[in-house]
Order: structure tokens, then C-alpha cells, then sequence
């Protein structure tokens, strides 16, 4: 056996060691659920409406649970941004009024997040305004299962945002602009074309999103389609529409964006596999 062998073997033996003094527990989570993720309606300037959510405990456990407001924004490159409720410029989070922010939930019950959205006296408001309501487990030190004092506790947060959404009646409109679009493939090999859609107007979008394939000699190689996506104003997503494996050469593409009525964008790119 050489040095770096019994070396490793040392080191090794010293992890064994420790570990032997701090066992890891995994504390159960107590499973919590919501009736909606998304809360929408329409509104007037000056008016009122009321909601609710639902938070069920399917665990064998009481929880608690906590709620707070943030803003929301998302972009296609996958960040998101939960910022301070209130300081984005289409945030309705000072429209809201909710109750109760702290709630201990009996295994197997639901009990309910009630609130108000108050839409101000105000003309000029027009297109869709949001932000989302966190329903967030707690862990409690007085559980049960809190971990002895050699024991290095591994726990899990469930945390849900509820997105609350208030439409000034049929007001604003969308503006979309395809920013972006390039050939991808998946870990399982699966080919696909990502198209990046933002939003510049003041209403959000709810367009779904197409390819049609052209070869070299002007025949169709096929339409592919993915799923709806929502785009709220100042957002932007990424649409991913799976092509054929079969697909060899160059190609002609025109990328649909269809929101219904007469909101359908194009564009066109030189595609080669």
C-alpha cells in the first residue's frame, strides 16, 4: 500500500468517525396543497371582488402556515424575480387585503385564505395587473420530531405562489415580438426549436405557439406545435416546439405566434440539421 493510499484511508477513517457522532435525520414533510395557483378576474376602476384559496394539510400532522405578498416577473432565459409587493409598476399587491397571514392547519383539514382586491378610483388604469400571494409551510421547533441535539436535520420548505391577477374589464392591449430562436436538443436527444416571445403591451397574452417546415424544393416537412403559454406585460417566455428526428438538410421555417383574432405573429428563419 502506498503513502497517498494510507492516506486516504486515514482521512476516510476520521469522516467515518464523525459521522458516527451526528446522525442525519430526514424530517418528514408535512404535505400542504392548494385549490388554485391562479386567481384571475375582471374589473372596473372603483370596483371591488373578493376571493379565496384553499390550502389543504393531507399530512398526519398539524402545520403551520404563513402568508406574504411578492411581486412577479419571468423572462425566457428562466430567471424570475419575486420582488418587494407593490414596487413593480403593474403590481396590484396594494390592491390587496387578505386574511388570515398565519394559519395552524389540523392533519387532514382545508382552511381558507380569504381577500379582497380593491382596484382604485382611477381612469387611467388599463390592461392586466398582478403580484402572488406565498403560502409557505413552517417548520416548527416544537415538533415532535425536532432532531436530538447530535442529530443534523434534513428538512423540505413546500412553499406555493398563488397568482392574483385583476383584468381592467377588456382594456389594454398586447404586444408581442418573437426576440429569439435557435435549434436545441434535450438529454434524451429529442430535437427542438426554442422561440423567445416578449410582451411590450399592457394586457398578457395567452398565444399558442407553431412551426411550419419548408425544404429546398418549397414542400411541407410538417407543422409542430407546443402548449399555451402565458405572457404577462414586461415578461418574456420561452416557447419549445419538438421537431422530427427525421428532419436532415436545410429548411425553411415560419414561427407562428397565435393569440387568437387577428394577434397572430410571424417570423422567418433558415433552419439546418
Amino acid at each position: 500500500m502506498n503513502k497517498k493510499t494510507i492516506l486516504l484511508s486515514r482521512i476516510l477513517g476520521r469522516i467515518l468517525a464523525l459521522l458516527g457522532g451526528c446522525l442525519l435525520c430526514a424530517t418528514p414533510v408535512i404535505a400542504i396543497t392548494i385549490s388554485s395557483l391562479t386567481q384571475e378576474r375582471e374589473a372596473l376602476p372603483g370596483e371591488s371582488y373578493t376571493g379565496t384559496i384553499e390550502v389543504v394539510n393531507n399530512g398526519d400532522k398539524s402545520t403551520s402556515v404563513q402568508v406574504h405578498q411578492t411581486d412577479y416577473l419571468f423572462q425566457s432565459d428562466g430567471s424570475n424575480s419575486f420582488g418587494p409587493a407593490g414596487e413593480f409598476e403593474r403590481s396590484n399587491a396594494g390592491w390587496i387585503d387578505f386574511s388570515p397571514n398565519r394559519i395552524v392547519i389540523p392533519p387532514h383539514e382545508t382552511h381558507r385564505i380569504d381577500y379582497t382586491v380593491s382596484v382604485p378610483d382611477n381612469d387611467s388604469l388599463s390592461g392586466t395587473f398582478w403580484s402572488m400571494l406565498m403560502v409557505e409551510e413552517i417548520d416548527s421547533d416544537s415538533s415532535p420530531n425536532r432532531p436530538a441535539d447530535n442529530q443534523a436535520a434534513i428538512s423540505q420548505v413546500v412553499r406555493y405562489g398563488v397568482q392574483c391577477i385583476t383584468q381592467i374589464g377588456m382594456t389594454g392591449i398586447s404586444d408581442l415580438q418573437v426576440i429569439g430562436a435557435e435549434l436545441s436538443m434535450t438529454a434524451d436527444n429529442t430535437r427542438e426549436l426554442h422561440v423567445d416571445v416578449k410582451n411590450s403591451g399592457n394586457r398578457w397574452a395567452v398565444p399558442i405557439a407553431w412551426v411550419e417546415l419548408y425544404d429546398e424544393n418549397g414542400q411541407s416537412a410538417g407543422r409542430f406545435e407546443c402548449e399555451k403559454k402565458r405572457i404577462f406585460p414586461s415578461t418574456s417566455v420561452r416557447f419549445r416546439i419538438q421537431l422530427a428526428d427525421s428532419l436532415q438538410g436545410k429548411y425553411k421555417a415560419l414561427v407562428v405566434v397565435d393569440s387568437g383574432g387577428e394577434n397572430v405573429l410571424g417570423a422567418k428563419y433558415d433552419l439546418e440539421f
